[in-house]
């Protein structure tokens, strides 16, 4: 018999009477018995911040928090009682104005803290704010928490009296326009305010017939599985089904979107529910559907696996050694390769006695994405009796492609939505819930909630693919020019292989991206293992790329005697060069960047060498990173705008916003593109992504959406345009077009004409617009312990023309963030030991620096983009890591060739070095 525990508790000014489990969590309590979703959960661990609340004016985690522990009668602030729509506190004014919210998970948590803190003191130096949010552990993984900050300092000074509240609203341009400005995103008082609803907060919402599910996993890495006993589960309270792979009504099987000649496997290899054998440490082995989530946790802990444990290959040297078994019985463990064969054979330059040679085996870590919000989704059948899927897919059109055949329905019969979502970096270009969602609700006829625990976000979802390379460059000790580049490299990418192909694509696509190298040879592969799946992640295949051509060509310019940005200046794109894959590049950015980075470049070498000391070494480095903005190859989007009575517009526009900013992204290129209509931008929607609603305008990935999305939205606005323009050059209202027999709807069709590798050679095209920055980082490393921080770090880049400067901002921010984890801390290697955002690495403020600067160049605009446009989620992400890299070698001569650069690892480099 359970207890419950009564309490009288005044929450948001309002006396409130509780009955509830003494265990009961507080943030439970507050979500799902008195509907208060602002606060939101992300790791359930304490570690995140995003449950923060205030009671009796002391921050306090809401999710380790039991009722038992909360005073009576005390006093609870939740992010409703801070402010709502259209009575905004000061900080939620603050956080619009400065970008604080991009995916807007961690918001209200932040938000709360910042209120904890101007509670106690309202006039904060910036450092006090950083300990704060540290000691409190609010943790942001997209804003590089510099735009937090700030927001905190402007809303303090209007707090105290200092500056009239008008100072936190965006100011609109005299001529209306928004493009190039920093207009706040069109969701950001629903995130600041905790009126947005993510997944779980939708799932609290759905019927009450909605089962929960709890997922029974493996618990080894590589296993044959002989038997699943459900028998127990099923007759556990408030269960309906326990279903395994023999209740799959398809195939059970996920295509991983193999193409090309180069692949040795079908690309079915990965099973929705685990019937023959285990892959990976979490595999799904049985789902158990029951009338609450604690009933389905309980009944899936009844659940009994009989397996044989087999090898298990947890690196790619593993999984290819002589007398490895295959992971999947017919397919070899190395199952793709990708040549590179460009100019001469770079080999007899290595033999030369004018040259120097740089060289190293380098190795990249398994970093995990940890965005705040774990894998949330539902699903149920509608009256329209196909199957809805509401998730946090950014491929909403892709993913019924991947899984439809798995669960035994046609494409067309699957409409997926994608909700709001608190952040992905890239990981849900795969399909981690959804499957599983559709076998339950085809098995159960009832709609089925599905949400992770931070512990299963961990270890089942994918990580960024370590990879093993093996690479040397040479250069003329005469002239000073890179002559040749020589690389093989492995790609440990788990045991499923989707995304493989484009993932080792890249390898050959960017290492030595940025210089004029005429003589090539590359050879990259992807290996099968069993440790956790490969998957997409910002920055795809272009971090691993970086971090071995920028540490080859920093060491060439010791090796030469010259200084680093100098031998960069020499050796990038100009007029004439081709990219390793032997195209011309799109424009010619970095001769320029290096021109403007060079001042602050001189200056920061002279601040450090001034400051290091015998116990604490101080360094600059750099590092040039080039990404491409696109799909290799050819590119397609659709999209479709609206004319609506109110004579607005309603964008048609499948672009799934993850943090990155698809709502400012799609009005503000619609904003642009129909400007001449004079229409304000409050009248233009963004619409969530679904794909029974819109048509296919392709992945939130690759950097793409605002260069072919965008660019259909301006074919779509310029079609309406067109077609509604009147003989003295003014345009038809809504009325006036619906009188005239006129459409009001107005389809948009772009395609970008890239060219992909060559499955035999590498030589190719694959992007027609790219991304171009430059880091400079500087550093500080303890001799005695090894530990590095990184101090400050500038960021030149040449992105286009820029949509919206203040998501823009956020992005590179974010990107220096994750960048700093990736060089340091991040890594999910050991599954045990690093299962936790904390155990992960995740860098907290104190790990990223304030002192942040960013300079844009936008004279280059981009023939293949709308209005000049470039990308911006990943270009900035493929290089800060390695200019906290190059930094650590110019403080201490540390040469890092395995991340992350943790403090033993520096150790061991300094010794070597010595």
């Amino acid at each position: 018999m359970s207890s419950l525990l009564e309490k009288i508790l005044y929450i948001n000014g309002v006396e409130t009477r509780l009955f509830t489990s003494p265990s009961a969590k507080l943030a439970d309590v507050l979500r799902e018995q008195l509907h208060l979703t602002g606060t939101k959960v992300g790791c359930g661990q304490g570690q995140c911040g995003a449950c923060s609340v205030l009671i009796d004016g002391k921050v306090v985690r809401s999710c380790i928090t039991k009722m038992s522990r909360v005073p009576d009668n005390a006093e609870i602030i939740t992010i409703e009682g801070i402010g709502k729509p259209g009575n905004l506190h000061p900080l939620q004014k603050s956080w619009i104005l400065h970008g604080g919210a991009q995916c807007g998970f961690c918001s209200p948590g932040f938000i709360v803290s910042a209120k904890g803190l101007l509670d106690e003191n309202d006039d904060p130096t910036r450092e006090e704010v950083r300990s704060w949010f540290q000691k409190h552990r609010n943790a942001c993984r997209c804003t590089g928490y510099k735009p937090l900050v700030d927001a905190v300092m402007d809303a303090a000074k209007v707090m105290r009296g200092d500056a009239p509240e008008q100072s936190l609203e965006y100011k609109m341009a005299e001529d209306g326009r928004i493009w190039g400005s920093k207009y706040p995103r069109p969701t950001a008082v629903g995130k600041v305010t905790g009126t947005l609803d993510y997944g779980a907060d939708l799932g609290l919402k759905l019927p009450e017939n909605t089962l929960h599910l709890a997922l029974v996993q493996a618990e080894v890495s590589h296993a044959n599985i002989l038997g699943v006993d459900t028998s127990k589960a099923k007759m556990m309270p408030g269960v309906h089904a326990v279903l395994t792979a023999s209740d799959v009504k398809g195939s059970n099987r996920i295509f991983g979107l193999v193409q090309g000649p180069n692949y040795k496997g079908d690309g079915w290899e990965r099973p929705i529910i685990n019937d023959t054998k285990i892959f990976q440490y979490g595999d799904v082995v049985a789902v158990v559907c029951a009338d609450s989530y604690e009933q389905a946790c309980a009944a899936a802990k009844e659940v009994t696996l009989d397996l044989e444990k087999l090898p298990a290959y947890m690196s790619a040297s593993e999984a290819m050694a002589e007398d490895a078994i295959e992971i999947h019985p017919g397919t070899p463990n190395v199952y793709f390769t990708q040549p590179l064969t460009k100019g001469d054979d770079p080999a007899p330059f290595f033999e030369k006695d004018d040259v120097v040679v740089a060289q190293g085996n380098f190795t990249t870590s398994r970093q995990p994405h940890m965005p705040i919000e774990p894998d949330v989704a539902f699903a149920y059948m509608g009256e329209d009796n196909l199957l809805h899927i509401h998730s946090k897919s950014i491929g909403v059109h892709l993913h019924p492609l991947m899984i439809s055949a798995g669960l035994g329905l046609p494409p067309n019969e699957i409409v997926m939505a994608s909700n709001p979502m608190g952040g992905t970096f890239g990981y849900k270009l795969s399909p981690t819930s959804e499957a599983l969602l559709g076998v339950a609700v085809l098995a159960t006829g009832h709609p089925c909630f599905l949400r992770y625990t931070y512990y299963q976000q961990m270890t089942y979802t994918g990580k960024r693919s370590p990879f093993h390379f093996k690479a040397r460059m040479a250069a003329s000790k005469k002239t000073g020019r890179i002559l040749a580049l020589e690389h093989d490299f492995s790609v440990d990418h788990g045991p499923y292989c989707e995304m493989a192909g484009p993932l080792t694509g890249r390898g050959i696509q960017f290492t030595g991206a940025g210089y004029d190298i005429p003589n090539i040879r590359g050879m990259g592969r992807a290996v099968c293992t069993n440790h956790s799946w490969g998957s997409a992640f910002r920055g795809f295949g272009g971090v691993q790329s970086h971090f071995v051509g920028e540490t080859l060509v920093d060491e060439l310019a010791y090796a030469l005697g010259q200084d680093p940005l100098e031998f960069r200046y020499a050796n990038c794109y100009r007029e004439g060069s081709t990219t390793p894959t032997g195209a011309t590049p799109d424009v010619i950015a970095l001769p320029q960047l290096l021109e403007a980075l060079r001042p602050k470049y001189q200056e920061a070498k002279a601040r450090t060498a001034k400051a290091s000391t015998k116990e604490i070494k101080k360094g600059a480095g750099i590092a040039i990173g080039v990404y491409g903005a696109g799909v290799d190859g050819i590119d397609q989007a659709e999209v479709f705008v609206q004319y609506d009575p109110d004579d607005g517009v309603s964008l048609g526009c499948a672009w799934e916003d993850h943090g990155q900013g698809a709502d400012i992204g799609a009005v503000g290129t619609t904003h642009e593109s129909l400007r001449p209509m004079n229409i304000p931008i409050e009248k233009i929607r963004f619409s969530w992504p679904d794909s029974g609603k819109q048509p296919d305008a392709g992945t939130a990935g690759a950097s793409r959406s605002q260069v072919v999305v965008g660019s259909a939205l301006r074919a779509a606005c310029q079609a309406m345009m067109n077609t509604l323009q009147k003989a003295d050059g003014t345009f038809m209202t809504y009325q006036e077009a619906v009188a005239a027999g006129k459409p009001t709807r107005f389809d948009g069709v772009h395609t970008t004409q890239g060219r992909v590798c060559d499955p035999e050679t590498g030589l190719g095209n694959p992007f027609v617009n790219c991304m171009y920055t430059i880091y400079l980082a500087e550093v500080s490393v303890e001799v005695a312990t090894g530990k590095v921080k990184v101090d400050k770090i500038a960021c030149v880049a040449d992105l286009g023309s820029i949509n919206n400067y203040l998501t823009v901002d956020g992005q590179i921010y974010g990107c220096i963030a994750q960048g700093i984890g990736l060089a340091l801390s991040e890594d999910f290697e050991d599954i045990e030991k690093h299962s936790t955002m904390i155990g992960g690495g995740f860098p907290y403020i104190e790990s990223i620096p304030d002192d942040m600067e960013i300079t844009y160049f936008e004279n280059n605009l981009r023939e293949h983009g709308p209005f000049g446009a470039s990308g911006a989620g990943e270009g900035p992400m493929v290089n800060p890591h390695m200019a906290v890299i190059n930094a650590i070698r110019d403080a201490c001569g540390a040469r890092i060739y395995r991340l992350p650069a943790t403090p033993d690892r520096v150790l061991e480099a300094l010794r070597a070095g010595n």
